[in-house]
């Protein structure tokens, strides 16, 4: 296992990651929707069951997420996450709210009420997905940041990273590029969390509004994310030569679609898988598989973005403030005993996502109704 090939190694377990993270944003895009497909209390409460019983997945993603980018890019970590720190502690606070709706919504005694914590989940459902999407398309439009290692051996102040404006990370915002992205993961989410419920639940009233609401969504998400796709094929790439060096390559991200035909395929069979998924579920009443087949789309169209944006001499992290502060997998990771010996480690990988799969099964053996909630015991 060469320092390469593990940089690259783990640039894929970083992006597999964050492309099941946008998958399991369904749970964010359907309680997002709670109080657009629910017109009663039971009907809500259903839906509320229904994102409940995942929710610990994405939000356990998103935790590995980060602790991942931190064990193998660190500089990275301490860049973006040290620097554009006001951007992510929106986003974690949402899911904490998220987290608390869940626990006290249906507490004896709760002093907001009930309503009050559903729409701390619609906050998280508006919020996070939209920051996220942000956040991944700076790893096309750039930071604003500076790196100098030099300082390493600064003893009043040995800091590597900065960030060159008070901004902190609300920056991304400016970027209309990135709302664009920021759109297109929210209204992706919200389509899938409409798919997970036609998958999920059995309810006459809900079902017709959820396939209803899959079509609404839908033209603004190709919107948006055919024009954020256009955008990243035809615009200048951060590329980087042989000495290092970080320069502007006019359709870099286009090159490297096609010098890497795989990860180019992998993105087309993804967008199809999504559109199918779409479609069918539109279309065919009795169709209540959508969510597999866009969530393997989904999975594998941003698992192609994350790696286009980080092999074949691309910086994944650029800088706007200085060119040359730019990562790369090979400037920013950590090193090579740390990555051998983490390699060793992510055997278990495997074996952690056979226990997924098999908490999944269990919790989805029948589409859950209004009947079970109302006699089961634990309920939000």
């Amino acid at each position: 296992m060469t320092y390469e090939f593990l940089q690259q190694y783990w640039w894929f377990l970083v992006s597999l990651l964050g492309a099941l993270l946008v998958f399991l944003l369904f749970v964010q895009g359907g309680n997002s929707l709670l109080f657009a497909l629910g017109k009663n209390d039971d009907e809500r409460t259903l839906l509320v069951n229904s994102t409940g019983r995942k929710w610990e997945f994405t939000f356990t993603t998103l935790v590995t997420f980060g602790g991942a980018f931190f064990a193998s890019f660190p500089l990275f970590y301490s860049t973006s996450f040290g620097g554009a720190y006001w951007l992510w502690m929106i986003i974690l606070f949402t899911f904490v709210l998220q987290a608390v709706s869940y626990e006290f919504q249906s507490k004896i005694g709760n002093l907001l009420g009930k309503k009050t914590y559903q729409w701390f989940l619609v906050i998280n459902g508006l919020v996070g997905p939209l920051l996220l999407g942000g956040a991944v398309a700076t790893f096309f439009t750039g930071s604003n940041f500076l790196i100098d290692k030099g300082n390493i051996g600064n003893e009043m102040m040995p800091v590597v990273s900065s960030w060159a404006n008070a901004s902190h990370g609300l920056d991304a915002l400016l970027n209309p590029w990135n709302l664009v992205l920021g759109f297109a993961v929210f209204f992706l989410a919200r389509i899938l969390g409409s798919l997970y419920f036609i998958n999920n639940i059995k309810d006459e009233n809900l079902i017709p509004r959820c396939r209803r609401q899959i079509l609404i969504d839908t033209v603004p998400f190709l919107i948006f994310f055919l024009a954020f796709v256009g955008y990243v094929l035809l615009t200048k790439g951060y590329a980087v030569n042989d000495q290092g060096e970080i320069y502007m390559e006019p359709y870099k991200y286009l090159h490297n679609f096609f010098e890497m035909p795989i990860i180019l395929i992998l993105f087309l069979l993804g967008v199809v898988g999504v559109l199918y998924g779409i479609i069918k579920s539109i279309f065919t009443k009795t169709f209540y598989k959508g969510i597999w087949f866009a969530g393997v789309g989904t999975v594998l169209v941003v698992l192609s973005l994350f790696l286009v944006v980080g092999y074949n001499q691309t910086a994944y992290y650029p800088s706007t403030a200085d060119l040359q502060s730019s990562l790369t997998l090979a400037n920013s990771c950590s090193s090579l005993f740390t990555l051998k010996t983490m390699a060793y480690v992510s055997v278990l990988i495997p074996f952690v996502l056979a226990y997924i799969v098999y908490a999944w099964r269990s919790l989805n053996k029948k589409p859950i109704t209004m009947d079970e909630i109302k006699k089961d015991d634990h309920t939000y």
